[in-house]
């Protein structure tokens, strides 16, 4: 594999995608946008050599993916474009990461894929995003080397959330993929239950301080962090009011603020850790959850080309890269806290 090559970016119009190849340019990689419509990307790339492809067409998808040195699929709902993108890059042999944040997503590209991603020897991450990758690392880093744990607890605190169009849609798909019913990750798998919303506290670093949360409010930490750590209980949490901006459909879109194209959304993941009697805690602080998924994907792809990875095949993120290097990697936009 070689860094000369561009980086193919599949669903490079949308909000995250635009992040995306904004952060590749910005360190040097050659990017090829891609996405369904010829239209869109020759709009919103005049400068850069754009291919079209829908998912639903292997060879236009081949023809995409053709002379790249890896693939960032960054277009949901991932239910629907995944697998697809996925097997396109098996076929060109290159890495692919994506972008997922959709618990039935995230579960069946491990489910379904590891086998076909180790034989080829190919680098696949799933879910290298703020959802499911930065809560991973986090997780990784704090345990230190441990491979097992009692158990997993992952807040988030955000200043607001006001979901993208994509996100609007993947939930959808989720909603009905579920029938209406609810995920959770107990006694080691996941379940599905119909228990309401239960609300309580979480105490978050400073300055955000003592928050109302929504307890099993399940996000994709609860597939990644079990891929490779040994525990049997991993729960998520959401303060009260970014679960309801998300949920509601009067919210809008997020608006950019600064020159980077950012919201004024500031967040904090809080993860704590129960393990063998002891409690371990990290952090992290930053701002807009989309903007900041383009460099943990960058830079993802950025280690596995370098190949400063640990093992190949489908892995998540804590399990493919050294995480405390990956997370101070990450300065410029995070604030880190670990043990």
């Amino acid at each position: 594999m070689s860094a000369t090559r561009p980086v193919v970016v599949y669903g490079a119009t949308g909000h995250t995608g635009r992040f995306v190849v904004a952060e590749l340019l910005r360190r040097g990689f050659g990017v090829i946008p891609s996405g369904r419509s010829a239209t869109s990307l020759a709009a919103q790339w005049p400068d850069l050599t754009t291919r079209a492809a829908t998912v639903d067409d292997p060879a236009a998808l081949d023809a995409a993916l053709a002379g790249a040195a890896a693939v960032i699929n960054t277009a949901g709902p991932f239910a629907e474009t995944g697998g697809p993108v996925l097997e396109a890059a098996l076929r060109a042999g290159i890495p692919y990461v994506d972008v997922a944040a959709e618990i039935e997503a995230n579960t069946g590209m491990f489910a379904e894929y590891a086998g076909a991603a180790r034989e080829a020897g190919v680098p696949v991450v799933p879910a290298m995003a703020f959802y499911g990758g930065l809560g991973d690392l986090l997780v990784t880093a704090a345990l230190g080397g441990r491979e097992a744990a009692d158990e997993v607890h992952v807040a988030y605190a955000l200043s607001s959330w006001h979901p993208t169009a994509g996100t609007r849609a993947s939930g959808r798909v989720s909603g009905e993929r579920r029938g209406g019913r609810r995920l959770r990750f107990r006694d080691g798998v996941l379940q599905f239950h119909d228990n309401a919303l239960v609300e309580t506290g979480w105490d978050f670093p400073e300055p955000v301080g003592h928050r109302q949360v929504l307890a099993e409010f399940t996000m994709a930490d609860v597939v990644t962090v079990p891929s490779h750590v040994a525990v049997p209980d991993v729960r998520t949490y959401m303060t009260v009011n970014a679960a309801r901006e998300v949920l509601s459909s009067s919210t809008p879109a997020p608006e950019a603020v600064d020159e980077m194209g950012r919201s004024d959304q500031t967040f904090v993941i809080d993860v704590l850790i129960r393990a063998g009697g002891e409690e371990l805690r990290a952090s992290a602080t930053g701002q807009d959850i989309y903007a900041v998924t383009a460099p943990l994907a960058v830079e993802a792809v950025h280690r596995i080309l370098a190949g400063q990875t640990r093992t190949t095949g489908l892995a998540s993120a804590g399990a493919m890269f050294d995480a405390p290097a990956f997370l101070t990697a990450l300065g410029d936009h995070l604030k880190i806290q670990l043990p």
